[in-house]
């Protein structure tokens, strides 16, 4: 018999997440309540989802009381956990898990975590693409847009599962043992959420402490906050850097197990399995250094977990990257237009711009603030942007950080935005969609942002 058959439980949140955790719980036998500070009308692809379930709805607000009397509560990522009624919960020690545990709970088969400030995504779907080219079977989801839950649901049977874990999800998990943990970067992000990048951190170290001594933990060597990770990692150590080791020199040349790039030869060079092994990297289609980092983290994965040398350069040679990442959208009249919508903070839209060597840039950059520094973005934006149009709630706080180095407009809306890049550009020119900030002052998330996007410059 179920141990939800009869209870109580309050999902908060009614998302992708929220959704997976009503159906799971309600075919265990439990009476789910469903609690969202949206509207109805905000949320009709999820009500649609759960049309046949018979849920109590509480939206447009949290019912206190409903908090106070659940059996368990479980708490989607998007939920800050210090809103009053979860503490209040926590205060009569009611449960509250969130849809990764539940899930965890239920699945045997060895898992890759994979976590970081920017390049979770790439990186997580070149592993999933490593594995499927070695004919082994794999799930990928978790924050690239699966959730764990309907793996669990569909009762399928994997080789390996490949999940992106942003920290919101590790902040409550207890009982994951990754088989490989996946670390990319780490700088400020959602301080409006974690108030200074100290908590940020520790809700990241999460997944570190989840490791055991038969775990692979691969580190950024590049990134001074993830290599400040090694002196508390108790399962093995791989590194991933740009840098040859040899050219760095001291211990960490001598001890060198993992990935590293080879610049002028275009190669990657990787040492998992005791054995140097040489990867050619003519034919990866995708630019930045921030992308070179993402396979190198990639193979690193893959091989800890046996994938061959043979399906690695397979994917290497036909990976096209994810939507919504520097995403190349079309040429009209001598203009490359780039939906990088995913960019949602400072390093992120760093990373886009220094991808760029040549090409005069139009940046289409604002949302929801997520309490972001914009002044690193100066020197590239100097550099590269002859202009800014800034949307938005940030528009403002963006403008008084770098409005003074480009010729910038504010606009109101998405449309004007677009076709005033178009109108400003030259043949030569890049339109690049790059907000450096959340989605949610003007679309769901992300990916309705990037579509709309793409969709307007279809129309062009």
């Amino acid at each position: 018999m179920s141990k939800y058959k009869g209870k109580k439980v309050l999902v908060v949140g009614f998302g992708v997440s929220g959704v997976a955790v009503s159906k799971y719980i309600f075919h265990q036998g439990a009476k789910v309540t469903v609690t969202d500070v949206k509207q109805k009308s905000e949320l009709t692809d999820s009500v649609h989802a759960c049309a046949d379930l018979k849920l109590d709805y509480e939206l447009g607000h949290h019912n206190n009381k409903t908090f106070h009397t659940a059996d368990l509560i479980v708490v989607s990522p998007g939920v800050a956990l210090n809103i009053k009624p979860l503490e209040e919960a926590r205060e009569k020690n009611i449960q509250i898990t969130t849809e990764i545990e539940l899930a965890l709970a239920e699945v045997k088969e060895p898992i890759i975590a994979v976590t970081g400030t920017n390049g979770k995504t790439t990186t997580t779907a070149l592993i999933g693409e490593m594995f499927q080219a070695d004919d082994k079977t794999v799930f990928v989801g978790g924050n690239i847009g699966k959730p764990l839950l309907n793996y669990v649901m569909d009762r399928q049977k994997v080789d390996v599962i490949v999940l992106e874990l942003s920290s919101f999800q590790l902040e409550l998990i207890e009982n994951l043992v990754p088989a490989v943990a996946v670390f990319t970067n780490l700088e400020e992000d959602h301080l409006d959420r974690y108030g200074n990048i100290e908590t940020y951190t520790a809700a990241k170290k999460k997944l570190l402490k989840m490791c055991n001594k038969n775990s692979y933990v691969i580190l950024n060597y590049d990134s001074a906050n993830i290599s400040a990770f090694k002196d508390e990692i108790l399962g093995k150590l791989l590194w991933f850097t740009k840098k040859n080791p040899m050219s760095v020199g001291g211990t960490f040349a001598e001890d060198f197990l993992g990935g590293y790039f080879d610049a002028p030869d275009r190669k990657a060079v990787i040492q998992v399995t005791g054995k140097e092994e040489i990867y050619d990297l003519s034919q990866y289609r995708l630019f930045g250094e921030h992308n070179r980092e993402n396979l190198l983290a990639a193979i690193c994965a893959a091989r800890a977990m046996g994938v061959s040398l043979k399906a690695i350069q397979t994917v290497i040679r036909t990976f096209k990257g994810v939507s919504h990442r520097l995403e190349f959208i079309r040429k009209k009249d001598g203009v490359f237009f780039f939906n990088d919508s995913k960019g949602t903070n400072v390093m992120s839209v760093q990373r886009s711009l220094a991808s760029f060597s040549v090409n005069p840039i139009i940046l289409i950059a604002g949302g929801k603030d997520k309490n972001s520094d914009f002044l690193p973005l100066i020197e590239l934006v100097k550099k590269k942007c002859k202009i800014l149009i800034l949307l938005g709630e940030a528009k403002e706080k963006i403008n008084r950080a770098i409005g003074d180095y480009a010729e910038t407009y504010l606009v109101g809306t998405f449309e004007e935005a677009v076709l005033l890049a178009y109108q400003k550009s030259r043949s030569g020119d890049i339109i690049l969609l790059s907000p450096g900030c959340s989605s949610y002052d003007m679309f769901r998330n992300y990916e309705e942002r990037g579509d709309y996007f793409k969709k307007l410059v279809s129309q062009l």
